[in-house]
């Protein structure tokens, strides 16, 4: 968590007068900014005076205060909100151990829960969790109106407990779906051999992520006699992580270099992040799998080995989750916190990845073209949205390959497009043309 320590001290608003010579009148500047602030700010308490007096039924100040901080914060982007200190002691906990929990990456989109992606081996993901799912109620209540922190307050509990969420889908009808909470653990990268070639799957970016990711890479080393022939790393549907993590896994397949930066409100307040020198799967031809899924850390790593000319990205443009997010911890976190919104990602070429994400080198859809407009939620059309300083650059329209209508919907196109391309014989061909 990155920790920035807000200034302290009082403001004296001066009024300033010029005094003319010959006709002794003042003209009067016009009030600085903090004149007004300081007006709204009595214009709040104003507000919250005439609540707490003349509503309809008692209300609870505390309760008050913290959705108008909330209200506040939100209206900056989908990302950014007030942390409660009781959410700032839970938040601890969660980002260093394990929870009790369904296991899905999720944002608040219009009011309900929306699913960026459910992880690999939870309750969602086997349950039948989706990307682009709405939660809108959580044992038979509604969650309308709730911030994300306490929606996914009640989405945790202990393990063992079952809990019934009601689900929305496009184009099907409203359902309710039961599991049982468990402790979601730190998964690791999953590997094997698939047609020939090496095939790592990362769900997400947890603190074994690097870990993972070179143990997979040594095994498979060991299994083809000491040099993989060609190498698939799965990001698909994975909602990222930590930070470090994506620089880390990153570095695994480059030799130093910048792998991304990070630029704040000013220019200053810019920090680049290099892997370190030792690339551990060198020459190894690699197609990185991505989707709409994949989001913050997992473009890092695909921003950065698509602009470094490492690998070739190969799916659907990613979500576009390319702003960071700090913990700001209010008097040592007696009074909460702030989850603020911070800084931006920028890929090693400069590239934004806020609201546009990550587009293919090779397009490729995971289901066939039905002729149905598919409802393919991203970053961009969250509400509050941070906007790309970038959007108004005209880009060309991807050119997608679908599989056949008949096709095996058990089948995963996008794999076996990926393993055409590194056993087809012209991979460097198609680098060189990706980089040209």
């Amino acid at each position: 968590m990155k920790y920035i320590l807000p200034a302290i001290g009082s403001v004296a608003a001066i009024a300033l007068f010029a005094f003319s010579s010959t006709n002794q009148s003042a003209i009067a500047f016009e009030p600085s900014s903090n004149t007004n602030t300081f007006e709204q700010l009595d214009l709040f308490a104003d507000v919250l005076a005439r609540v707490r007096t003349d509503y309809v039924v008692d209300v609870n100040d505390v309760e008050l205060i913290e959705n108008a901080l909330n209200g506040m914060l939100q209206s900056l982007d989908p990302h950014s909100s007030y942390v409660t200190p009781e959410q700032f002691k839970e938040l601890q906990v969660t980002t260093s151990g394990e929870y009790g929990g369904l296991g899905m990456e999720v944002t608040m989109e219009a009011g309900f829960v929306k699913v960026i992606a459910p992880i690999d081996e939870t309750p969602a993901k086997r349950a039948g969790i989706k990307a682009g799912d709405y939660l809108t109620e959580i044992d038979g209540k509604s969650i309308m109106g709730l911030s994300l922190t306490e929606a996914v307050k009640q989405m945790r509990g202990k393990p063992g407990e079952d809990i019934t969420v009601t689900v929305i889908r496009e184009d099907e009808d409203p359902m309710e779906i039961t599991m049982t909470r468990e402790v979601i653990k730190r998964i690791v990268a999953k590997y094997e051999v698939k047609d020939g070639l090496g095939y790592i799957r990362l769900a997400q970016f947890n603190d074994k992520a690097e870990e993972g990711v070179v143990k997979a890479i040594k095994e498979l080393s060991k299994e083809f006699g000491g040099k993989i022939p060609g190498l698939i790393l799965d990001l698909r549907g994975n909602p990222g992580g930590l930070l470090d993590q994506s620089v880390k896994v990153s570095s695994v397949f480059l030799d130093g270099g910048e792998v991304v930066s990070t630029r704040g409100r000013v220019a200053s307040d810019t920090q680049r992040y290099n892997g370190e020198a030792g690339e551990l799967a060198k020459d190894v031809p690699i197609v990185v799998l991505i989707d709409g899924a994949s989001a913050s850390a997992s473009e890092i790593v695909a921003g950065a080995l698509q602009d470094r000319g490492r690998a070739i990205i190969l799916g659907m443009t990613s979500f576009g989750k390319g702003s960071v997010q700090s913990i700001i911890p209010l008097r040592g976190g007696r009074d909460g916190g702030l989850r603020m919104t911070t800084q931006r990602y920028y890929t090693p070429a400069g590239r934004s990845i806020q609201g546009t994400g990550i587009e293919p080198d090779i397009a490729v859809s995971f289901v066939p073209d039905d002729g149905k407009k598919r409802l393919q939620r991203r970053e961009a059309d969250l509400p509050n949205a941070i906007k790309n300083e970038n959007e108004d650059t005209e880009t060309e329209e991807l050119v997608v390959d679908y599989p056949p209508e008949d096709y095996d919907p058990e089948g995963d196109y996008q794999l076996e497009k990926a393993i055409e391309l590194l056993k087809g014989g012209n991979y460097v061909a198609k680098l060189a043309e990706f980089q040209g």
